[in-house]
């Protein structure tokens, strides 16, 4: 299943950054198990590309397994050699096309959506999400309707359940949904979580 299709289907791009690796390879699995498909593991999590590489030994060829927080093209070069097989920027980065895989691009203005565009992005991170809220979301969507977007940053289950409502492609989730576990939290939670966030992708109120 590639990217954006699995992201239209599942509505859902969990987000693993913590501090300690083993604990962040137990979030990636544990996320799988649960259900949600598609899971990004940022390079800002300890010993990132381990992780990334072991999750992709574990979970086989077509887990959508991808690297965030890549943020220039040797990024790009480490995370793929790693196993990553989509990219997600916080920002437009430059040289991502020769990678081969797809990428969400971080962008928040229109021009910077435009610019995202340009550079062969196949969704565009919504980042900070929180800055505009699902409202900046629905302004956006008036002079790009056909642009798939992915808000990230501050999305609790309430504001995934307006973003989509708005038409969102999917939602990104780091810490309202992980919360500890990548740092060695309580998984069983962790678990609650995602089913709480998978009601939401399926349309519940939360």
């Amino acid at each position: 299943m590639n990217l954006v299709h699995s992201l239209r289907t599942h509505r859902l791009l969990a987000i693993v950054r913590g501090k300690d690796p083993g604990a962040a390879l137990n979030t990636v699995r544990t996320l799988t198990e649960e259900g949600i498909a598609a899971v990004e593991v940022s390079l800002t999590t300890a010993d990132a590309l381990s992780v990334i590489r072991r999750a992709r030994a574990e979970l086989g060829p077509d887990a959508l397994v991808g690297a965030g927080t890549v943020r220039s093209a040797p990024d790009a070069g480490r995370a793929v050699d790693a196993g990553a097989s989509y990219l997600v920027t916080p920002a437009l980065v430059d040289g991502l096309e020769p990678y081969g895989v797809p990428v969400l691009m971080g962008a928040l203005t229109p021009t910077e959506v435009e610019a995202a565009l340009a550079r062969g992005a196949a969704a565009i991170k919504l980042f900070p999400g929180s800055l505009g809220g699902p409202g900046y979301l629905r302004a956006l969507r008036d002079p790009f309707p056909e642009v798939p977007f992915v808000p990230v940053g501050g999305v609790d289950a309430r504001a995934a359940r307006d973003y989509l409502d708005l038409g969102a492609l999917a939602v990104g989730v780091g810490s309202p949904l992980v919360g500890d576990a990548a740092d060695g939290g309580d998984l069983k939670q962790l678990r609650a979580r995602a089913a709480e966030f998978r009601r939401v992708a399926a349309g519940e109120t939360p």
